[in-house]
C-alpha cells in the first residue's frame, strides 16, 4: 500500500504528464518553434490567445523576461481570465458565435503573422472560430489542446468541429476529460488539474526552441531581461525600441 500524500501524487501525475508530453509531442513542439522563428525571421508578428483557465499559459508568454518581447497577448473582452464578474460570464462568452471574428477585425492581426490558440478543450465556439478566422486572413495558428475532448464531448460550434482541425500545428496536453488529476473515497469530484502546469511547459519549450532556432540562423533572438537585475531595464528599452512596431502591449 503506497504512503504516498495526495501532493506526493500530484506532483507524480504532473511529472509523468511532462514526460509524456516531451516524449509524444518532440516533433510538433519542434515544428512550432521553428514556425514562430520563421515569423520573427520575416518580420512577422506573434500572437497568443485563450479564454478562461486557458489564458493563463498566453499570459505566461507574453512581456516576460526570458521570453520574445515579440508576442503580444490576443485578449478578447470577459475572457482573459477570471477577472470579469461574475466569473461565469467568460464561460458563457466561449460559446458565442461571432465574437472571435468580431475580435479579429478589429486586432492587428494580419496575413503573415503566428497565433497560438489554447484551449483545453478546444469545443467552444471561440477557439473554433478564432482559428477558422486567422487561418482566413493568412495567419499560421498554432493550437494547444487536449485532443481527447474531440472523441469523447460533441463541439460546440455550428460546424462540429475542433480547434485542433483548424491549425497549421496542433500540440496535445494530454490532459484527461475533465482536468482532474486526483480522486479519493472520500470526495465525491475528482480534483487536483494540471493543465496549466503542462500547457504552460509546453509554450516555454515552443518559445525556447523558436529562439534556438533564430541563434542557429544568425539571428540574435528579440528577448526580454528581467527589470529586476541590473541594466534589465536598459536592455529591454533597446528591445522595444529595435522592434517597436511589432510589439502591441507598449501602445
Amino acid at each position: 500500500m503506497s504512503d504516498s500524500t495526495p501532493a506526493d501524487q500530484f506532483f507524480d501525475a504532473a511529472i509523468g504528464l511532462l514526460q509524456r508530453v516531451r516524449d509524444e509531442e518532440a516533433e510538433n513542439i519542434g515544428a512550432a518553434g521553428t514556425l514562430l522563428a520563421d515569423t520573427v525571421a520575416t518580420g512577422g508578428r506573434l500572437f497568443a490567445f485563450g479564454a478562461g483557465h486557458s489564458s493563463l499559459a498566453a499570459q505566461d508568454i507574453v512581456y516576460r523576461a526570458g521570453g520574445l518581447a515579440l508576442m503580444n497577448l490576443l485578449t478578447v473582452p470577459g475572457v482573459v481570465g477570471v477577472d470579469v464578474m461574475p466569473a461565469t460570464l467568460g464561460s458563457a462568452l466561449e460559446r458565442v458565435d461571432g465574437l472571435a471574428s468580431a475580435v479579429l477585425d478589429t486586432s492587428p492581426l494580419r496575413a503573415g503573422d503566428a497565433l497560438i490558440i489554447i484551449s483545453l478543450s478546444g469545443r467552444n465556439a471561440l477557439p473554433v472560430e478564432m482559428a477558422m478566422s486567422a487561418r482566413s486572413l493568412g495567419v499560421r495558428v498554432i493550437g494547444v489542446t487536449s485532443v481527447a475532448y474531440a472523441s469523447e464531448t460533441r463541439s460546440r460550434h455550428v460546424s462540429g468541429t475542433y480547434l485542433k482541425d483548424h491549425c497549421d500545428i496542433v500540440l496535445d496536453s494530454k490532459i484527461a476529460i475533465g482536468d482532474a488529476e486526483l480522486t479519493l473515497d472520500t470526495i465525491p469530484a475528482p480534483f487536483a488539474p494540471a493543465s496549466t502546469v503542462v500547457t504552460s511547459a509546453v509554450l516555454q519549450a515552443v518559445m525556447a526552441t523558436a529562439a534556438s532556432t533564430l541563434a542557429e540562423r544568425g539571428i540574435e533572438p528579440p528577448l526580454l531581461r528581467s527589470g529586476n537585475v541590473d541594466g534589465g531595464l536598459d536592455w529591454n528599452s533597446r528591445v522595444f525600441e529595435k522592434y517597436g512596431d511589432r510589439i502591441f502591449y507598449r501602445h
